[in-house]
């Protein structure tokens, strides 16, 4: 996987880290445009490894749907993605243990606000939920992202149903 710098569409998109606060502490994060593929491609991502371990039957489903090319990124923009979102985190539960023990509510409400296009949030949920369903098991940190997305947005049961039939056509 090639490292975020190596990359000069990614790196041309990614604006310097803005800081959220968690718990008395700081945590510098990556800024994207609003309603770019990348910072899409992040709430996936999040959703990805909500649950600590990233299965192959998750990216394998994403790219059944043609995932990246839905959310506008290169073909291996989605490891890009992981990586950086990784990273982040890593730098801000070195003192917590856990990179998902930074991701409270505020630092949820962050991400989720820079997606606000409707349909772009309808396409990010179906992703995330095809992607959290693909072993057939959805995890309880994977839940809490998907809840989430649909909290923040505003988006009800009938946006889950649809992105249940997009990730499985023969569950309708």
């Amino acid at each position: 996987m090639k490292a975020l710098s190596n990359c000069p569409t990614a790196a041309r998109r990614v604006s310097p880290a803005h800081t959220l606060h968690h718990s008395g502490k700081n945590i510098a994060m990556r800024s994207y445009p609003r309603n770019s593929p990348e910072a899409a491609a992040r709430i996936v991502a999040l959703v990805l490894i909500a649950d600590g371990h990233v299965c192959r039957s998750e990216f394998d489903a994403l790219n059944q749907l043609d995932g990246a090319g839905q959310l506008g990124l290169e073909p291996d923009g989605m490891p890009l993605v992981i990586q950086s979102l990784c990273e982040d985190l890593l730098m801000g539960a070195y003192a917590g243990g856990s990179m998902m023990a930074c991701v409270d509510d505020g630092v949820m409400a962050s991400l989720m606000a820079e997606v606000d296009e409707p349909a772009l949030q309808r396409k990010v949920l179906q992703l995330a939920v095809a992607a959290a369903s693909a072993d057939r098991h959805l995890a309880d940190g994977e839940a809490v992202v998907i809840a989430a997305a649909r909290r923040y947005w505003g988006l009800g049961e009938e946006a889950e149903t649809e992105s249940r039939v997009a990730a499985d056509p023969q569950a309708a």
